[in-house]
């Protein structure tokens, strides 16, 4: 299975533990809530569900709402087909969800597994978190190195295009320390001194995400978003 495919069957799994959806449901919330999938098509959403389905982590269901009932004999078409997440489908995305190895800190992978964070246990999150943030200042170590080789030879649009993309990264290692501190505190990302009480985030707890405005999300050059 490729990374890309990987990526993705995590998501659907994610998004159908919350509730049943049609395909069309599914990559709408694929879009807008997961913008790293903004780009999937049905001819790559499909061909997931049925290898999830086979796989025996999703079935298929008619849909059961008035509107889908009364389309097929009037359009001629089948009635849309509801996807639900099975108990060996369950099992297999919070098997995913423990997962903290390499691949949870590459840009797509791990916008995908950040926007699950609100499922996931706090250790999990924390290694995540900390994994994510040292492959960046890594990745900080060799651009910086580049930089300092390559300068003289940069024209100066070049050379102002390597310094926004450092400074993308440093602005999400801030962000990353920033989420790192708040899980260690064991509160949410506002903090009660926005106003709003301390909210346990330990393991079965519903987990924090940052809020338009809080503090600037994931900004990386390296996003291979498609």
């Amino acid at each position: 299975m490729s990374r890309r495919a990987g990526i993705l069957e995590f998501a659907v799994l994610g998004l159908l533990r919350e509730s049943p959806m049609h395909g069309y449901e599914l990559r709408k919330r694929l879009n807008t809530s997961l913008g790293v999938f903004r780009a999937f098509s049905y001819g790559t959403l499909y061909p997931c569900l049925k290898t999830l389905v086979v796989n025996g982590w999703l079935i298929e269901e008619p849909g059961n709402t008035t509107e889908d009932a009364l389309a097929a004999p009037l359009t001629g078409r089948r009635a849309k087909i509801v996807y639900r997440l099975t108990a060996e489908g369950k099992e297999h995305f919070e098997e995913l969800l423990s997962q903290t190895g390499p691949d949870a800190y590459e840009d797509e992978h791990f916008a995908a597994r950040f926007a699950f964070f609100g499922q996931t246990s706090r250790d999990v999150r924390m290694r995540v978190l900390e994994g994510r943030r040292s492959r960046l200042e890594e990745r900080l170590e060799k651009m910086s190195a580049s930089l300092a080789r390559t300068r003289e030879r940069l024209d100066d649009y070049t050379l102002e295009l390597q310094r926004h993309g450092m400074e993308s990264v440093e602005r999400e290692v801030r962000w990353l320390n920033e989420l790192i501190e708040s899980e260690r505190a064991g509160r949410n990302l506002k903090g009660p001194g926005h106003g709003e009480p301390t909210r346990d985030t330990t393991e079965g707890a519903p987990g924090v995400l940052p809020r338009p405005g809080d503090t600037p999300g994931p900004d990386t050059p390296g996003d291979t978003t498609t």
